[in-house]
């Protein structure tokens, strides 16, 4: 069975957290802590292409926020975003937040993950 991948985005899960967030990357974007959301989502939900770019890694793909992670894997104290490879419901980090945090495009991000994939 192919490994599965984990992305944790750098906010917490809930109604209210998820408006507060749309407000900050609306009002304020260069100051928004989550370069994964930024990128991936626009204040609507997924963007497409990036749903499609999911679809195609033909692998099982989980996304959670930093509140879940601590409770699912118990972990926390952790630079977010990042990509975990997951194995056995063991978390190994692919991609730390200095990388993806360096990306400027959903193009980069697709990029960085493919060449960490290869």
């Amino acid at each position: 069975m192919k490994s599965a991948l984990v992305f944790v985005y750098n906010a917490d899960s809930g109604l209210f957290n998820t408006l507060t967030d749309i407000a900050h990357k609306i009002f304020s974007p260069q100051t928004y802590s989550c370069n994964l959301c930024a990128l991936t989502h626009s204040n609507f939900g997924m963007r497409v292409e990036w749903k499609q770019f999911i679809e195609s890694l033909d692998r099982q793909v989980e996304f959670l926020h930093a509140d879940e992670l601590k409770a699912r894997y118990r972990l926390e104290n952790l630079s977010l975003p990042v990509m975990f490879e997951k194995r056995d419901e063991k978390l190994e980090m692919l991609l730390e937040a200095d990388s993806i945090n360096a990306c400027r495009s959903i193009d980069d991000l697709k990029r960085t993950i493919i060449s960490k994939l290869s």
